[in-house]
């Protein structure tokens, strides 16, 4: 499968999943209790959302680093 259908794929994913941890049934889960002192539904919130972007970063810059060693290293 060639390198972008891959990273396309992998994007859909992450949009996906975003859109339903992030969707009001899931987050009403989390609308009670602390964590640390910080309110449940901030702690998932701002997890998942951290998470999100470290997998966009893997995502978009993972497939660089490894199409820049197939060309031999050039930018």
């Amino acid at each position: 499968m060639p390198l972008t259908t891959r990273r396309r794929d992998r994007l859909v994913g992450l949009f996906v999943a975003g859109a339903v941890l992030l969707n009001p049934p899931v987050l009403d889960l989390f609308s009670g209790g602390f964590v640390f002192g910080i309110p449940s539904l901030y702690a998932y919130f701002f997890t998942v959302w951290a998470l999100l972007i470290v997998g966009l970063a893997v995502v978009l810059e993972g497939g660089r680093a490894r199409a820049g060693d197939r060309d031999g290293g050039a930018p």
